[in-house]
C-alpha cells in the first residue's frame, strides 16, 4: 500500500526574498502560521517559491529550513525538479538527506521530453529518493504535457505516490483517474478547480490561495469530505474572484505582492519577474479585504 502524505490542502509556499537573499525571519514566521492555521502540509521551492530564481545554495537551504522549522507538525514536500536529470536526482538526494516528507517533481521544461523521456525520468528519481514522489504536471510552463496514458505507466512505481495536476483539461484528467484506477493520489494544481477534482476521487490540493487563506481553502476540502458538497462547491465560487485576481498575472507575482501586504516581507521578486501592476493590485487588496483580510 503506498504512502498518501497529505490529504486536503498543502500550501504552495512564497519565498520571502529581499535583495540580499532569502528573508529567514519571514520565512520562518509564515511557515509558523501556516502551521498554526491548520494547513496540512506546505510545499517548498515550487513555482510559488521561485525556485527558478533560486541560487543552488539558496534552494537547498530553504528545503533544509522549512523541514528544521516545521519540526514534523505536518509534512514538507520539497520541489526538486529540473530539465535536467542529473540535477533533479542531486536535488531530491539533498530533500531526502534533510528529512522532507516528500519531492514534488516537474516535468522538464524547454527541452521538452517525449511521453517515454517522462517515463524514463520520473523512475529514475523515484528510484533513488528516499521519500515519495508527486509528479508535477503544468504544461502551460514548460510545455509538456503528462499524458493519461503515461500516468498509467508509471502508476505501479511503488515510489510515485501522486499527481498534482494543472493541465486544466478535465476530460484529460478523468481519462487519468480511469486508467490509474486508484494507484496514485490526486491533486489540484489549480485553486479553480479544487472541487471538480475532488470530484473525480482527488483528495486535495497543492494551493496558491491559501498562502492567503489556509483556514478558508482547506474548508472546501473539509465540507467536501465530509459529505458536504453544496457548501464546497459554494466556497469554491465564493473564492472565485480572488482566485482569478491571484492569476491576473503569472504566478507569483500576485501573491507576493498580496503576501507583503498582509505582513509577510516585501515585495520582492528577481527578474524576469516584476512588481504587479498597480490596477491589478487594487482590485486584489479589495477582493482580500472582503474576504476580512487586514491589508
Amino acid at each position: 500500500m503506498k504512502k498518501t502524505i497529505f490529504k486536503g490542502i498543502a500550501t504552495a509556499l512564497i519565498t520571502p526574498l529581499t535583495e540580499k537573499g532569502i528573508d529567514y525571519e519571514n520565512f520562518g514566521r509564515l511557515i509558523d502560521w501556516q502551521i498554526d492555521e491548520g494547513i496540512d502540509a506546505l510545499v517548498v521551492c515550487g513555482t510559488t517559491g521561485e525556485a527558478s530564481t533560486l541560487t543552488d545554495d539558496e534552494h537547498r537551504a530553504a528545503i533544509e529550513f522549512a523541514v528544521k522549522r516545521a519540526n514534523k507538525r505536518i509534512p514538507i514536500i520539497a520541489g526538486t525538479g529540473s530539465n535536467d536529470t542529473s540535477y533533479a536526482l542531486d536535488l531530491t538526494k539533498c530533500a531526502n538527506e534533510v528529512g522532507v516528507d516528500g519531492v514534488l517533481v516537474v516535468t522538464p521544461y524547454y527541452n521538452k521530453a517525449t511521453q517515454k523521456g517522462l517515463v524514463k525520468m520520473f523512475e529514475q528519481i523515484a528510484d533513488h529518493s528516499d521519500s515519495p514522489v508527486i509528479l508535477y504536471n503544468v504544461p502551460s510552463r514548460t510545455g509538456v504535457n503528462i499524458e493519461p496514458a503515461t500516468y498509467e505507466a508509471l502508476a505501479d512505481h511503488e515510489n510515485i505516490v501522486a499527481i498534482k495536476e494543472a493541465n486544466g483539461d478535465i476530460s484529460k484528467i478523468v481519462e487519468t483517474m480511469r486508467r490509474v484506477n486508484g494507484r496514485l493520489d490526486l491533486y489540484s494544481g489549480n485553486d479553480d478547480q479544487i472541487v471538480p477534482l475532488m470530484s473525480m476521487g482527488g483528495i486535495g490540493a497543492i494551493s496558491v490561495l491559501s498562502n492567503l487563506l489556509p483556514k478558508k481553502t482547506k474548508e472546501i476540502c473539509t465540507n467536501f469530505f465530509n459529505g458536504n458538497i453544496k457548501e464546497s462547491a459554494r466556497l469554491q465560487c465564493e473564492l472565485h474572484p480572488l482566485i482569478d485576481a491571484l492569476f491576473s498575472e503569472v504566478n507569483p507575482i500576485p501573491v507576493k505582492a498580496a503576501m507583503h501586504y498582509m505582513g509577510f516581507g516585501e515585495n520582492y521578486l528577481r527578474l524576469p519577474l516584476t512588481q504587479m501592476d498597480e490596477t491589478k493590485c487594487k482590485v486584489m487588496l479589495e477582493l482580500m479585504r472582503k474576504q476580512g483580510l487586514k491589508v
